[in-house]
């Protein structure tokens, strides 16, 4: 074999190749299985140790000499290729730009970061919990007794554990976060709760699946005043007032004692309300004084620690400051809707988004 001759036949070949389809052919040709070095070493085998030796070292000298020039032409190829689609794909910056819709921030998301804000800065965290649970946290510990309306199959989704057999219940309100909290917290406790509520209902008002913020405050010496200051503040900073005309009455839930119902003034002026003002009330939110039988349910001690909780839907105050009518718009996904309602991003950590 004139391995002299193969080497320059080979490398003026490999030169002389202008596409990696022929690159591919030449070194199958040569190295390949069935290409001459392959065969050629296959061939070893019938010589003598001496022969083989000096014949093995020359064909692996070849084999390297021939792959390190097809690999060097390869990326020459590639780098002409890629040089012309370059050139051939030339950015032509005449073009207009395309136009890209940004998205918009949902109203309940704007509103649940407004009532988050305007609490955090008054030294509430935000808490958070399962939907599904179960029915100790979400009613027995809440006070909420066995006949309670609120129990009934027709007012409340429930669910079987199939490895239990233990009946669970999707959250008819926010308040087992409260209860987790008491029962693995030592006081003092100030949280908000913002989260989905599930309730058998639907219609302009009302929804199957809705949204709650819940607020708790536990400590030694919190009382009724507190409350109402809080709620005062937090309403004026919501609707962004300077004045508020409000009114608390007396109203019952099991798991607060005293309880207590807060309205806000409102007047209609043409084709808007404007509240804090007014003649006529409109019910806002439910609080009260947390129940001494909810925190020795909790394992707190009712005689050194006392407290208040507080509750309201984040769709209710969202409409009212939005001007939104139908509660069902929240839930239908119209893209004309989130374009007239939604917020800017930007503007998310604002007071109003607006």
């Amino acid at each position: 074999m004139d391995f002299s001759k193969i080497e320059k036949d080979t490398l003026e070949q490999i030169n002389s190749i202008k596409n990696l389809d022929e690159l591919e052919k030449i070194r199958l040709s040569y190295l390949g299985k069935k290409g001459l070095i392959s065969q050629e070493m296959k061939n070893l085998v019938n010589l003598e140790i001496d022969e083989k030796k000096e014949l093995g070292k020359k064909l692996n000298t070849l084999k390297n000499l021939i792959q390190n020039k097809i690999e060097s032409k390869r990326i020459e190829i590639q780098n002409i290729d890629l040089n012309k689609k370059m050139l051939d794909e030339k950015l032509d910056l005449t073009l207009p730009p395309r136009n890209y819709s940004n998205g918009k921030i949902h109203p309940i998301s704007q509103t649940i970061n407004s009532v988050i804000n305007i609490f955090s800065g008054m030294g509430f965290s935000v808490a958070d919990g399962p939907d599904i649970e179960t029915d100790f946290h979400n009613f027995t510990a809440l006070n909420i007794p066995p006949n309670h309306p609120a129990r009934e199959m027709q007012d409340t989704f429930y669910i079987t554990n199939e490895k239990n057999k233990e009946k669970l219940v999707l959250r008819t309100h926010t308040s087992p976060v409260q209860i987790r909290t008491m029962m693995n917290k030592e006081p003092p406790i100030k949280i908000i709760v913002p989260g989905r509520t599930y309730r058998c209902d639907s219609d302009s008002t009302h929804s199957p699946m809705f949204h709650q913020v819940e607020g708790l405050l536990i400590d030694k010496d919190s009382n009724m005043a507190h409350l109402k200051g809080c709620l005062i503040d937090f309403l004026k900073n919501f609707f962004e007032l300077d004045e508020l005309k409000f009114r608390f009455r007396p109203s019952y839930f099991p798991f607060t004692e005293p309880s207590a119902e807060m309205d806000i003034a409102y007047r209609k002026e043409k084709n808007t309300f404007k509240f804090g003002e007014g003649e006529d009330w409109l019910e806002i939110l439910g609080c009260g004084m947390v129940n001494p039988i909810v925190l020795e349910n909790c394992g707190i001690d009712s005689k050194n620690y006392k407290g208040f909780a507080f509750g309201l839907g984040i769709e209710r105050i969202s409409m009212l400051k939005y001007g939104i009518a139908d509660l069902r718009s929240f839930f239908e996904t119209d893209l004309r809707w989130i374009k007239h309602y939604g917020f800017n991003p930007l503007n998310l950590n604002s007071k109003s988004g607006l």
